[in-house]
């Protein structure tokens, strides 16, 4: 994997790269979509390519492993095949999704034993098997095993956590040195720094994990249900420390404000369900605030859901028509919501690349903070 950084802003510490892997380029800052089970929610492969665009998707470790399981998966010739696409995965590794199954799991130094959510079938994540899992699922871009800590989580557990997601960080690191590739393309490996909200811890974990030497890194842990002052405090700190000339990737963050404010604090790599998962609640995301289009003000309101038309669906239809499709439970209304709200996230994090490389994004980036904290 290659990362060329193109471009600093002045004003703050954004930054514009280009990411390479085999499976072509990404270019930075990028909104990854989540693919969670090998679909993005609601949206054919083709309207993803054509109107949403992005290079890079996320599917999740957790969710494959169980469903379809890996085997099916081998026998296709990995993720990429089997759902038809041909950009660039990246693969969490399963740790937030064991980390959400609280009641369900015990977490002890050689892994994790969880209950499916599906069955209630007993199966067990180590360092080792969430490498060879992910090896088969066949993403470009894979993750190391981690513990996510709640919020609040007291001191001396977040510590012991850390350390513990440090030790698995080695075990994983060495396992893949002795694993050979699956397929016909490279795989890159990103360790996640930990820590909770603490400054000292989160200095340690990302010392610890800039040592490791990866292509890149992930911060982990935050966008958990802690204020947005306390993520961008944590995030500034960690990436005031992890190799500049290698890319950061947030996980799991967040809502249009977020990611321009984490862009600003020197952040490549965005994922998150809020797009698809608040489209299919009718809440659309605009430039110029957000559209709960189940609200009656809506009925009878024929302009365009969005005259920008980032994507097809912004002017095709009208928010009268995408509000009678939620009044009546139509599913069309979630996909319409949802092909929008991609198509607005990758415009967001395309538009703020622009501005990095033109020396404007602060003043653009304050701007568009204001006006997309509004309730349309």
């Amino acid at each position: 994997m290659f990362f060329d950084l193109k471009a600093k802003d002045q004003h703050s510490k954004a930054r514009a790269g280009v990411i390479t892997t085999d499976h072509g380029i990404i270019e930075t800052p990028i909104f990854m979509p989540v693919g969670t089970v090998g679909t993005v929610k609601g949206v054919h492969q083709r309207e993803l390519e054509e109107e949403v665009n992005p290079d890079i998707i996320l599917g999740n470790t957790y969710h494959l492993y169980l469903r379809p399981q890996t085997d099916i998966l081998e026998q296709a010739g990995g993720l990429h095949k089997f759902m038809n696409w041909d950009r660039n995965i990246l693969t969490d590794s399963g740790g937030y999704q064991v980390y959400s199954l609280s009641a369900n799991r015990k977490i002890k130094e050689e892994g994790v034993k969880f209950k499916s959510h599906i069955d209630g079938s007993y199966h067990t994540f180590t360092p080792e098997n969430v490498m060879e899992i992910q090896r088969t699922i066949g993403a470009d871009i894979i993750m190391a095993f981690d513990e996510c800590t709640p919020y609040p989580c007291d001191y001396k557990y977040a510590k012991k956590s850390m350390h513990m997601t440090h030790r698995w960080l080695d075990r994983c690191i060495h396992h893949l040195e002795k694993t050979p590739l699956k397929y016909d393309y490279n795989q890159y490996f990103f360790p996640i720094v930990q820590g909770s909200t603490y400054k000292d811890l989160r200095q340690q974990s990302a010392e610890y994990i800039a040592n490791a030497g990866a292509v890149g890194n992930a911060i982990g842990g935050l966008s958990v249900g802690e204020p947005a002052e306390e993520m961008y405090a944590m995030t500034d700190v960690v990436c005031s420390i992890l190799p500049e000339e290698k890319p950061r990737y947030l996980m799991g963050v967040g809502t249009p404000i977020n990611i321009l404010e984490n862009i600003a604090l020197g952040v490549d790599m965005f994922d998150c369900v809020m797009p698809t998962r608040n489209a299919r609640n009718g809440m659309l995301f605009t430039a110029h605030g957000t559209i709960n289009i189940k609200n009656k003000k809506w009925e009878n309101d024929f302009s365009p859901i969005d005259e920008m038309g980032i994507t097809w669906v912004d002017t095709a239809y009208s928010k009268a028509y995408v509000r009678h499709l939620f009044s009546v439970n139509e599913l069309l209304g979630k996909q319409i919501a949802t092909i929008h709200n991609l198509g607005f996230y990758l415009w967001l994090v395309r538009e703020a690349r622009k501005q990095i490389l033109e020396g404007t994004f602060r003043t653009w980036k304050d701007k568009m903070v204001k006006q997309m904290d509004k309730r349309l």
